[in-house]
């Protein structure tokens, strides 16, 4: 099972219920944090509103407290007196975890050293249905001080946490979802980092504000070219295996498993709903 809720995927904190709507009207799909938003005074209050919110079940996850808070069990609860069925456990650490989710779907978020280093057995848990990283709750496991450098960039070991969580989801035949960008104001960089994550095989990126929304979904939208390309190739790879001919040439460049493979993901990307059957 994969993810497939959208690209842009909007957290609303879960004490701000007055937020819940407008936060699922404006994205692909929320997160309602019961973690990190939510100060420990407002942990109860927030598990209340998330459990009595009425919101479209296949477009919302309900962000839970990791393993190790004394939290875990109290969010599960509230969980399951709603009517969301996935939820996405902070700071997953083992596989071992994941047991107690019951029959709910799981977002992993591998998050600290040792998630992402056993990143490929939670990928692999039967509850999992992606992965997603990130780069502060990391660095701070490592005993960092900065994911970024001067430049606005991330560090080697926080890119190399995002290729691990990707690699290993997709291993599993899972989605992954790549971390936030925490510079509001900077559209430009939240659109270059979609635009990476898109085109290295994200499902989706995750985002802090609505402002994020719009760069995100433009990000992972397929141009007309790539569009208009996709279709052809596979109208070719129709036509070719109507012949009995698996490999053929294609605008001068040879077409295999691969290269189809690139062609049905463009068109799984657009939204439009002006698709062409893949072969």
């Amino acid at each position: 099972m994969t993810f497939g809720m959208g690209p842009a995927i909007l957290f609303c904190p879960g004490d701000r219920p007055d937020r819940f709507a407008k936060a699922a009207e404006r994205a692909d799909a929320v997160i309602l944090d019961l973690e990190d938003a939510v100060a420990p005074e407002g942990k109860q209050a927030a598990r209340e509103a998330v459990a009595e919110a009425r919101l479209d079940p296949d477009r919302t996850v309900v962000r839970v407290n990791d393993a190790r808070s004394g939290l875990l069990a109290d969010d599960l609860a509230a969980v399951r007196r709603s009517p969301y069925r996935a939820v996405m456990l902070a700071k997953t650490e083992d596989a071992a975890e994941l047991d107690a989710m019951g029959d709910l779907d799981v977002v992993a978020l591998c998050e600290t050293a040792r998630g992402v280093v056993n990143a490929a057995a939670i990928s692999a848990h039967p509850r999992v249905v992606a992965l997603m990283w990130g780069a502060e709750d990391l660095v701070a496991s490592l005993g960092g001080t900065s994911s970024r450098d001067a430049t606005g960039g991330y560090r080697a070991v926080a890119l190399h946490a995002r290729s691990t969580v990707l690699l290993a989801a997709a291993a599993a035949g899972k989605s992954a979802i790549d971390a936030v960008h925490l510079d509001i104001p900077d559209l430009e960089g939240c659109r270059a980092e979609a635009e990476d994550a898109a085109a290295s095989g994200f499902a989706a990126k995750a985002a802090i504000h609505p402002s994020h929304v719009a760069p995100i979904r433009d990000a992972f939208a397929p141009s007309g070219d790539e569009l208009a390309w996709a279709r052809d190739v596979l109208d070719a790879a129709r036509l070719a295996a109507a012949e009995g001919r698996g490999v053929f040439r294609f605008d001068g460049r040879m077409v295999d498993e691969p290269v189809l493979r690139h062609a049905r993901g463009i068109l799984a990307r657009d939204r439009s709903g002006a698709t062409s059957p893949a072969p």
